[in-house]
């Protein structure tokens, strides 16, 4: 398995290269410039300053490198001056986000927080829910619980998350009052009534996510427990005495997992990229709202980064989702 992962990760290199040359020349080339962000009242020697500073006037292919060779930029070391020499770090910058002149993983450091709680406990909120409804619908197929398993699933489905979310809000926080309709990002945890605060506030946004999250697995668990549940080995199972518990959670639910796993792993990206619709309408200071605020800008830098970003994560997660296919099925050999 280690040869396999090392071969994958020495192949995923050129991949993400060409990843990354994709993004920076649709986000480069796309319509809009950032000349067009400074006021016409700017005098016209101060203008090209500005663009100099943002490097828009080096030819495009200048800008890529320069980008990349940002994007991998590490902080020098204390001392590493006095190792290296003085000019260690000349010509090294970060990448600087047009909108704010703040390097963009400067921003992306102090959003990632509120994302990774939001959406991170919708995405697993919904797989809780959605595994178990899934492996009990299969099992209870056609039953009153797979029917209406089927209908909420539907739901989840069919329902765009801004219409969700806006139902929500209408029902629990402005009709009951029980939650708060926007989210307070200053909030600190520091005791019990602040976590419970904090609970309140992150009830809706991760309801309105963790529908949609189940929707999609659990119909997966579902399809992948039924095409197992009909194959030999496990007549074979039941034949030899086996308890139905053991025979479900034992050798079923093992092999079932593998296609949900895909699902699941490359879903988790998706968390660290945001949620854009449910970001801005529930007014989280995450990734989400950072990168819905760069396009509106023609923030390019920002963009790409984001978008760069959420490749190396499909990459990756991708990558673990095949290592894990050989820990779920021993059949399953990578030498």
């Amino acid at each position: 398995m280690l040869t396999f992962t090392l071969r994958r990760l020495l192949l995923a290199i050129p991949t993400l290269l060409l990843i990354s040359l994709v993004i920076f020349f649709l986000v480069d080339l796309a319509p809009g410039s950032p000349a067009s962000e400074i006021p016409l009242t700017v005098p016209a020697e101060v203008r090209m300053k500005i663009l100099e500073a943002m490097g828009v006037n080096e030819p495009v292919y200048v800008r890529y490198g320069l980008w990349l060779k940002q994007f991998f930029y590490v902080e020098p070391l204390t001392g590493i001056d006095a190792i290296f020499g003085s000019n260690y770090a000349e010509g090294m910058q970060r990448i600087i986000s047009y909108q704010t002149r703040s390097p963009v993983f400067d921003i992306i450091v102090q959003r990632l927080p509120q994302t990774l709680i939001v959406i991170g406990t919708a995405y697993l909120v919904g797989i809780l829910i959605a595994v178990p409804i899934g492996i009990y619908s299969a099992y209870r197929q056609y039953s009153i619980f797979d029917q209406l398993g089927t209908l909420l699933a539907m739901i989840g489905f069919s329902v765009p998350t801004f219409f969700s979310g806006t139902l929500l809000i209408i029902l629990f926080a402005v009709g009951l009052g029980w939650f708060p309709t926007k989210y307070d990002t200053t909030l600190t945890v520091t005791d019990w009534d602040t976590f419970w605060q904090q609970v309140r506030q992150m009830t809706l946004p991760v309801m309105t996510l963790g529908l949609a999250n189940a929707a999609s697995i659990s119909r997966y668990m579902r399809s992948s427990m039924l095409e197992n549940m009909g194959q030999d080995y496990v007549r074979t199972a039941r034949a030899k005495g086996m308890s139905e518990r053991t025979v479900v959670l034992k050798h079923v639910l093992r092999n079932s997992m593998i296609p949900v796993v895909t699902v699941i792993a490359l879903g988790i990206p998706s968390i660290f990229g945001g949620a854009i619709i449910t970001e801005n309408m529930f007014g989280v200071s995450g990734i989400g709202s950072a990168l819905i605020g760069a396009i509106h800008a023609n923030d390019l830098p920002m963009v790409q980064t984001l978008a760069f970003i959420f490749a190396i994560l499909i990459v990756l997660f991708n990558l673990i989702a095949d290592v894990l296919y050989g820990l779920l099925d021993p059949r399953i050999r990578y030498d």
